[in-house]
């Protein structure tokens, strides 16, 4: 099975939780779309039929992803670095 590039499935993560826990202060109101729409394609993502279950395998696969690696340094255009005198 494929998995998702865990940036984004750290952001699927991150932002259904941050809704389901405005949810939980709010009350038992209906699901707010958005946290629909992130339960199935978290569902899709990790193979699951189950938003709890999808929750637990993203953790998990986040948890043994690689740290993410780091953005490169934008170079100076058009600078030139100063010169550094001897010793």
């Amino acid at each position: 099975m494929l998995r998702p590039n865990p940036a984004v499935l750290r952001r699927l993560v991150d932002e259904y939780e941050a809704l389901a826990a405005a949810e939980a202060v709010r009350g038992p109101a209906e699901l707010n779309p958005r946290a629909r729409d992130l339960a199935y394609t978290l569902c899709v993502s990790t193979g699951t039929r189950d938003v709890k279950r999808a929750l637990e395998a993203a953790h998990q696969w986040l948890a043994a992803a690689p740290a993410p690696a780091r953005e490169p340094v934008a170079p100076m255009a058009g600078r030139r670095m100063p010169a550094t005198e001897p010793a």
